[in-house]
């Protein structure tokens, strides 16, 4: 992987590319008046991670990047704003204070809805197992600006981690948070998207393992909750009560 940064950065965006490359085992290259299909083809790679005053954006072999954005998890929380509610938040039971682990982060969306339904005082934790895609995520919720300084604020209050989710969820002491939740990439996706084939190309596509279901029971005070395609069996073999919204389905295991 190639990473480099905008054409002409400043020292700190040049610092903070430098220590990118350490972290995710690239190779550093400076941009100058380079293109971007110009350091692709010089140094025959397609994977390349661009560090600008933006964000960050990752290039594969689609044309179209991976970058942050709160997309829907921003149209969710204005609603919230307004007093409406959110299927997610009363599934789980989330209320401000709780303390919420988002074992499948991907690119944050639910993390964000459920960190301004926790509130200043609640905590969320959002465990991503693949690199790129968490840095990414990880800077974005850093910089990313919205009209709302609340929204703002929800964004800042996410802790990123780069961990596989069984592994992480083992080493958790008992009751120790207040929901666990997963939202495993589908396997069937529900259509054809050019947005989320970025998004697609890293993320991790194992399915969810009743170990790690087990532990996220022992830990949780409140609710386990499993997002599926509506047709999924996944409910039934992990051990969750089905509760549909529109085409998409929630498992939910409640604890209190």
């Amino acid at each position: 992987m190639i990473v480099t940064t905008a054409q002409k950065p400043t020292d700190s965006l040049a610092i903070h590319a430098k220590q990118l490359s350490e972290e995710l085992g690239g190779r550093l290259v400076e941009r100058r008046q380079e293109s971007l299909i110009g350091l692709k083809k010089r140094y025959k790679d397609n994977c390349l991670l661009v560090v600008d005053g933006q964000g960050l954006r990752y290039y594969n072999d689609s044309e179209d990047p991976l970058y942050f954005h709160p997309s829907m998890a921003y149209v969710r929380v204005k609603r919230l704003r307004r007093g409406e509610r959110d299927p997610l938040i009363d599934l789980t039971g989330c209320a401000p204070g709780d303390r919420i682990v988002d074992c499948t982060a991907g690119l944050g969306s639910d993390s964000i809805v459920f960190s301004y339904a926790a509130g200043e005082t609640g905590h969320v934790i959002a465990l991503e197992s693949e690199r790129i895609l968490c840095a990414v995520v990880r800077e974005g919720l850093k910089t990313y600006v919205t009209d709302h300084e609340d929204v703002n604020e929800a964004l800042r209050r996410i802790e990123m981690k780069c961990a596989h989710h069984r592994q992480w969820l083992q080493q958790q002491p008992d009751n120790s948070v207040d929901i666990v939740y997963f939202d495993p990439m589908f396997r069937q996706p529900m259509h054809d998207s050019a947005s989320l084939q970025p998004l697609r190309s890293l993320a991790n596509k194992e399915a969810l393992d009743a170990e790690s279901v087990s532990h996220a029971v022992r830990i949780a005070r409140k609710s386990v909750v499993l997002k599926e395609h509506r047709d999924s069996g996944e409910f039934e073999r992990l051990g969750f009560e089905r509760r549909h919204v529109n085409k998409i389905a929630y498992g939910v295991i409640t604890l209190t």
